[in-house]
């Protein structure tokens, strides 16, 4: 649903703000957390995770239709 560009921005924006809680029982570097998100259509969805997850032996997913649509509607 989103491309890699804004799943990486909505990551690193809910970091800032779990962070920024400064709850008792977060972490106050790197944390974990998953988000689900449900588009209009059943199969159309997005699953957003922290990007210091992510490296060269374990690269995020593509869905490569994301890309070309968003940068057509940028």
């Amino acid at each position: 649903m989103f491309s890699l560009r804004e799943k990486q921005f909505l990551a690193a924006e809910i970091e800032k703000l779990l962070i920024g809680l400064n709850h008792p029982e977060m972490p106050m570097e790197k944390p974990i957390f998953k988000l689900h998100v449900d588009g209009k259509e059943s199969w159309s969805f997005a699953d957003i995770q922290p990007n210091w997850t992510f490296n060269e032996q374990n690269k995020p997913g593509v869905n490569a239709w994301n890309e070309v649509a968003r940068e057509v509607m940028d």
